[in-house]
């Protein structure tokens, strides 16, 4: 059995904005509970979690990594998040699998966007939470006004638990509130300024029950021991956020964090039941975080490296695990037989014999399994929720290199899927572009540095195109006769066909009105062959013609020299000419936006919309926050996401799904279709 129990285990991730020092922390945590030898720096790439080749290349957090080790008789699971939004699936992920989380603030910048945002992602998943206002040692810090908008962003249950002893480069050390004997060994005005605080977070303790708070109000003294019991339960029940101070990076204030994740973050089986559904009969059962309970876990993330492997790794919620078994993955209703069962520290692995309810563990090669799966036995199969991902802000085309490269690409692209839910590929069926899509351009060129990298695929990066389309605006009737005559049999087909348009998206319809033979019945699928190939063509700019009726209603043929082939030709040359005298215009792909911001962006928002042809249809409110409504052409789009990050300081994001297809302005339209008829011109040329 595993050499802890369910009460020895500590889930905790570090989430922050960008640039507060989790890595950093991190590393000195793990230094100061005695598992590295040396402290790395993420300057010079020598950090346990930052270990890939891109993060070191770009000295930024872009996975999670897990760090599991022992300390003091506690098994604690660390997972350190990458704090740019352009890699918030990972963190998404990440916050279904702890049960607390360590919130880093830059104590010069404050509680910034993405602040704000894990925050709310922890408070959904109702985590227990610490804060550390990092990075004392930095110049022209001011920490009052620091904590009080700490207090006034994320709630008035963050409360000091620790003093800092000077700042910036007088910055020396830190008090522990919640010890007497270092406040006792201060002096003058520091001390009465932490016996102020230290009685500020005995009150705050004392609020959440109400024995205590009448002793306190008494003025009756309370003991170490009702005060260490009562915090602990606050923090446990999401009533209090400790709020810490320090710098990771100089291996200040670090004891005190190591010192709250054993002694005040809770255990698994402190946390609410988890929810699940029941594969068989759809119904809501909570899960018991009990190791003689049937096995259940859920998948929270796959790295896939040509190296390492394939590493699935999962948070077991209920029963245990032992290595050399197997389980049943019932999101893909298939069995999985495991190997060893691995903690891992970074890139390191350390095989286990099992794992019980509260534990997080990997394993490797597995077959069928990827990021969400639920996993569980045959008996007893629960589905977990699957993680609400962030639809991707931003596209590029990508087309291999070589033909060594086309043949690896949708293996390696796969892959980086699988790992990475933010990252989608498709392939437009119109324009017959590979699309990979992403959060940002941070993120499309790392997943694309990876394609070289990792799998050795080169590709060329693009603009995609814009799937036009092509329609008329009023009806035609002609006739097309295709007549040739060489010696022998000749060719000969004759038809007369009507067009119109049709409603937006209704698509195409072929009708066949001919009467008394005019032309003969097995001919007809023929005619319709040759109009629909005219349509795939396009008439004005090359892109497909759609929404349109096409009549066949009158015709000729000829006993000898008529053939499939002749009326073929007939009905595509009967399209192109019906066509151009029935009003051909281009329509273009319009999409739903809708922009999440700060009220004071609004106006900069709106007039930008305006500015790309967009039509505002309504806001909303989503918190703090605003929601804008907008339709707004696929074409003016491909930048936003960069523009919308640089007019909102990286507060505003978007979501963006199609809508439905209208016609593009008159002097647009021009250009695009000038520009077709040049590329046609060079083409025939050639």
């Amino acid at each position: 059995m595993a050499d802890h129990t369910i009460r020895d285990i500590r889930n905790i991730a570090l989430i922050s904005h960008a640039g507060s020092g989790k890595t950093t922390l991190a590393e000195a945590i793990a230094h100061n509970a005695g598992v590295t030898s040396r402290f790395g720096k993420v300057e010079d790439g020598t950090t346990v979690s930052d270990y890939s080749e891109d993060e070191k290349e770009r000295k930024v957090s872009i996975n999670s990594s897990v760090l599991s080790f022992d300390y003091k008789g506690k098994h604690i699971n660390m997972i350190d998040t990458p704090g740019y939004a352009d890699f918030i699936g990972e963190a998404l992920a990440c916050l279904t699998a702890v049960d607390s989380a360590i919130l880093l603030v830059d104590a010069c910048e404050g509680v910034e966007v993405g602040t704000e945002r894990v925050w709310n992602i922890a408070s959904e998943h109702k985590l227990s939470r610490l804060i550390m206002i990092n990075k004392m040692n930095k110049e022209n810090i001011d920490f009052n006004k620091t904590f009080d908008t700490i207090k006034e962003r994320l709630g008035t249950g963050c409360v000091l638990a620790s003093m800092p002893i000077g700042s910036g480069t007088g910055f020396k050390g830190v008090v522990n509130l919640m010890d007497n004997s270092g406040i006792d060994a201060m002096s003058g005005d520091d001390k009465v300024r932490a016996i102020g605080l230290r009685n500020a977070l005995i009150e705050v303790i004392a609020e959440n029950n109400d024995e205590l708070l009448e002793k306190y109000l008494d003025g009756k003294e309370l003991t170490q021991e009702e005060i260490a019991k009562e915090f602990e339960k606050g923090v446990a029940s999401g009533e209090i956020f400790p709020v810490f101070c320090g710098a990771g990076i100089l291996d200040i204030g670090v004891k005190e964090i190591l010192s709250a994740i054993i002694d005040i973050l809770p255990p698994p089986d402190e946390r609410p039941a988890k929810i699940v559904k029941d594969a068989k009969t759809s119904e809501d059962k909570e899960l018991s975080p009990d190791p003689g309970a049937p096995f259940a876990a859920n998948v929270f993330k796959s790295i896939s490296d040509p190296y390492v492997g394939q590493l699935t790794i999962m948070r077991i919620f209920s029963g245990s695990l032992k290595s050399d078994t197997g389980f049943y993955n019932a999101t893909k209703q298939a069995r999985e037989r495991i190997g060893s069962l691995l903690n891992l520290f970074g890139k390191d692995q350390k095989s286990v014999t099992d794992a019980i309810a509260g534990d997080i563990v990997a394993v490797a090669k597995l077959k069928n399994t990827s990021t969400g799966d639920s996993l569980c036995t045959d008996k007893d199969q629960v589905l977990f929720s699957r993680v609400n991902f962030p639809e991707p802000a931003i596209s590029s085309s990508v087309k291999p290199k070589t033909r060594s490269d086309e043949d690896k690409i949708s293996s390696a692209l796969h892959k980086l899927m699988a790992e990475d839910n933010t990252f989608m590929t498709s392939r437009d069926e119109q324009t017959k572009e590979l699309i990979v899509s992403g959060m940002g351009d941070l993120h499309l060129s790392i997943m694309i540095n990876r394609l070289k990298k990792r799998f050795n695929v080169e590709v060329d990066i693009g603009t995609p195109k814009v799937a036009y389309k092509e329609t008329i605006k009023k009806m035609a009737k002609v006739q097309n006769k295709y007549k040739r005559q060489t010696g022998g049999h000749g060719q000969y087909g004759d038809v007369w066909i009507q067009i119109e348009p049709m409603e937006r998206g209704a698509g195409f319809e072929f009708v066949n009105k001919i009467v008394g033979g005019a032309i003969p019945r097995n001919y007809i699928p023929a005619v319709e062959k040759g109009v629909l190939e005219a349509m795939s063509r396009g008439i004005i700019a090359g892109y497909p013609v759609v929404d349109i009726r096409v009549m066949l209603y009158d015709g000729s043929y000829h006993d000898v020299d008529s053939s499939d082939m002749a009326f073929k030709i007939a009905g595509s040359g009967a399209m192109k000419k019906a066509a151009i005298e029935a009003g051909p215009c281009l329509l273009e792909p319009i999409m739903d936006v809708d922009v999440i911001a700060p009220d004071e962006f609004m106006g900069d928002i709106t007039g930008n919309l305006s500015s790309r042809r967009g039509k505002i249809a309504g806001m909303d409110v989503a918190g703090k926050s605003q929601v804008i409504k907008a339709k707004v052409p696929l074409a003016e789009t491909f930048k936003y996401a960069s523009e919308l990050k640089s007019m909102t300081g990286g507060r505003g994001s978007y979501t963006m799904r199609f809508s439905h297809y209208e016609e593009v302005p008159h002097k647009i339209a021009q250009g695009i279709i000038a520009k077709y008829q040049e590329q046609r011109q060079v083409e025939q040329e050639k």
